[in-house]
């Protein structure tokens, strides 16, 4: 096992100092959270009182402290209690995006001890590690549907709450639409309007000259204030860390709620326009490289000064619940997204140790068409002394997409990582590689797939005893057309699977829950290359199979998790055309969140893997480590409310990753990375006005490191580390 020298020492910057001044100054004045009754100096607190699923329930309350809440949205079981939840799910705040100043879905997951951010495919796309499986951006939800989202970069202006569920959820959630996920899943909650008007502008600044201007607006209105809108917009603009790597962002969203007695509606529709240039793109490596390079310089660019990336969406979601009767609801739900990509692209691939380096130009566009719906009804009845929470619903997911391509593969450039050569942009010679008209893409695939699915939670012995009976039956409809309409590329898809579901908590008291599951994970099976010039053989879905137990603890005002997993899944081979052998991955979780003392707030934990590659057939992979996955990590957070200066808190947050492999014969290795980020924040009242102020410094020390390898499945990806980033914020409450 790695040393675990660097996570504890995390654990004592960030939770030692502010534990030992909060103790020395036991006598001075209560720090805000602690002092609810103050005199006229007491801020306000903004509350959210629509849901955002349009269900009865509502949002889970946050916890003590805030920046999580007591639960969250287990699939097709709805909202729950984490102490009543058979699986791990963690939901974060917006009150943590704000104060954490996170910009992006992988800003607010570095809070999570248990999910690393990478980077899928050859263009700028997140995609997470969950329990060392990846989950795509195109799988994150929102709202309990798929793929409605920007595929390559969330706003965080866009959400409310981050929350994640980790392990297989093919029951609860269904499968993914482009194959992810076995490790956990992703939920993103759209912002409902708040029980107080709301109008809140943000002016911020960062490294690189990067500019922020941001709008949030609410308003109820109605009989019963039943008639909520909710409008945020936001432009950035400017640079970053990274030497002459440039952002600019643009975004609207409009959210819309109403309920009666009986009846919950709501909607939202946005549009993110997000365009980069000269990003810093992923580094590959050759097929012979026996060495990884040291990372460069946190701050240096190796990106073509041509090179940009480009992304328009446009998106939305409908939901309603009606109450059929005092024990029975039926709920239903659309969404659409509609988009455009375009790239003009030139990754870095290692041919040594030297940092010695080949480039080319690959351009692509895309055209993505997401139509996405569920219907489904739930309710409650006793049998004798055992209570029943059913549910039943349908699912459906169309996606139609279009795409082109010209890469210049022979037309090399040669560069460097540690001194890149910089060249004009160059014409696509002869010997390009081209898909399709990059002016006009056409269609190269449609995804259908559609679900049916039952379940039960059964309570007894007082609701002490709760047992979930859960099955889906999935049907995944797949076709991938060639690019260039040539029918020999063609591969069609079609197959059903049933994946089952068995969960049971037992509460052992008030403060303590024990829960185990069984769950299975369902994904499309990969296209792999006709083997001696055939036609591609797409291979059957891959079932991955989940055993879980855990124990959780909540003391009210400080609280954690336990759990203990194992999870199997098929690898396919490409020279076979089949499923051989399998990936193991292992692993213990500690998580724990809350106030651990009145002014001091605690989140993190820390994660242990064993992810190995079994039953391979081939002596150079077997028993090796999986491709990216380290044997452990951590994430400790703390704020500390400072007594005496009423609303000012400090913040400190260390990140750790150990050592991975970039290779799957385990012959590269990354080393380990330490990160120190530091916050502060002051709210003040201005003229009977809430201020808001905010600095933040991430990855203090400007460490250079290789932040992650393997975005892509058995694919060496590396990610340079960010370099040291400021940001200073003003939020003004009109």
């Amino acid at each position: 096992m790695n040393r675990c020298t660097p996570i504890a020492c995390a654990a004592a910057l960030a939770c030692l100092m502010p534990a030992v001044q909060a103790q020395t100054a036991v006598a001075a004045p209560a720090a805000p959270e602690a002092a609810a009754s103050a005199p006229v100096t007491t801020l306000p607190t903004v509350n959210v009182s629509a849901s955002a699923d349009a269900s009865a329930a509502g949002l889970s309350k946050p916890y003590a402290g805030g920046q999580v809440a007591r639960g969250g949205r287990a699939g097709i079981l709805g909202t729950r209690d984490n102490m009543e939840t058979p699986v791990s799910v963690t939901s974060y705040t917006n009150d943590l995006i704000q104060d954490r100043q996170a910009r992006s879905v992988g800003e607010v997951l570095q809070n999570d001890p248990g999910v690393r951010m990478a980077r899928g495919f050859g263009n700028f796309q997140e995609a997470y590690f969950i329990r060392g499986f990846l989950l795509n951006s195109d799988d994150v939800a929102y709202n309990g549907l798929y793929s409605l989202l920007p595929r390559q970069y969330i706003a965080t202006e866009l959400f409310e709450r981050v929350e994640v569920l980790r392990g297989a959820s093919a029951f609860l959630s269904g499968a993914n639409p482009s194959g992810t996920g076995i490790g956990g899943s992703i939920n993103l909650l759209p912002k409902r309007a708040t029980n107080e008007p709301l109008t809140r502008v943000t002016l911020s600044g960062g490294s690189g000259e990067q500019g922020n201007l941001a709008a949030d607006v609410s308003r109820r209105f109605g009989p019963d204030n039943a008639t909520g809108i909710r409008v945020n917009a936001a432009y950035r603009n400017g640079g970053t860390g990274v030497d002459d790597e440039k952002a600019k962002t643009g975004l609207t969203a409009v959210g819309l709620d109403w309920h009666s007695r009986d009846v919950r509606l709501s909607g939202d529709i946005g549009y993110q326009d997000n365009q980069l240039k000269r990003t810093r793109t992923n580094v590959s490596l050759a097929a012979n490289a026996t060495a990884i390079p040291d990372a460069p310089d946190s701050k240096s660019n190796f990106a073509q000064p041509w090179s940009y990336s480009n992304e328009r969406d446009l998106f939305g979601t409908l939901r309603g619940e009606w109450d059929l009767g005092a024990d029975v609801t039926a709920w239903a739900a659309y969404g659409l997204r509609r988009s455009d990509e375009s790239n003009s692209l030139a990754n870095l691939s290692l041919t040594d140790g030297s940092g010695a380096a080949t480039t080319s130009r690959f351009d692509n566009t895309r055209e993505d068409k997401v139509d996405t719906g569920e219907l489904g009804v739930r309710g409650k009845l006793r049998t004798g002394s055992v209570g029943h929470e059913w549910v039943a619903s349908y699912t459906a997911f169309r996606l139609v997409k279009k795409n082109a391509y010209a890469w210049d593969f022979f037309n090399t450039l040669n560069t460097n990582l540690y001194t890149p050569t910089s060249y004009a942009q160059p014409e696509f010679t002869a010997q390009a590689f081209r898909g399709n008209d990059l002016a006009s893409p056409n269609e190269t695939g449609r995804s259908k797939l559609s679900s049916v699915a039952i379940g039960d939670t059964l309570s007894m012995l007082d609701d002490k005893l709760l047992v979930t009976l859960g099955v889906r039956r999935q049907k995944l409809d797949i076709s991938d057309y060639g690019y260039n309409a040539d029918p020999a590329d063609d591969a069609v898809y079609d197959e059903s699977r049933t994946s089952p579901m068995l969960g049971v908590v037992y509460k052992l008291g008030t403060q303590f829950s024990a829960y185990a599951n069984h769950v299975e994970g369902l994904t499309q099976g990969n296209t792999l290359p006709g083997v001696n010039g055939g036609p591609p053989v797409t291979l059957e879905p891959y079932v991955s199979k989940q055993n879980e137990i855990g124990l959780k603890y909540d003391g009210g005002r400080f609280g954690g998790s336990l759990a203990l997993f194992a999870t199997k899944k098929p690898r396919p081979v490409a020279t076979q055309n089949s499923v051989e052998g399998e990936d193991r991955h292992r692993g213990v979780e500690l998580s724990f969140f809350g106030e651990a003392m009145p002014g001091l707030k605690l989140l993190g934990g820390l994660t242990l893997l064993n992810a190995k590659q079994k039953d391979t057939g081939d002596a150079t992979t077997e028993g090796k480590y999986v491709i990216g996955v380290p044997k452990s990590q951590g994430t400790v957070g703390s704020e500390w409310a400072v007594p005496g200066v009423e609303g000012l808190a400090l913040d400190g947050r260390i990140v750790y990753t150990g050592n991975r492999f970039a290779n799957s014969t385990n012959t590269l290795r990354l080393p380990s990375w330490t990160r120190v980020d530091l916050g502060a924040r002051w709210m003040v009242n201005v003229q009977d006005r809430l201020v808001t102020l905010r600095a933040r410094v991430d990855n203090v020390a400007d460490k250079s490191y290789w932040a992650s390898a393997g975005g892509y499945p058995d694919n060496g990806y590396l990610v340079v580390g960010a370099p040291r980033t400021f940001v200073l914020s003003a939020s003004v409450d009109f």
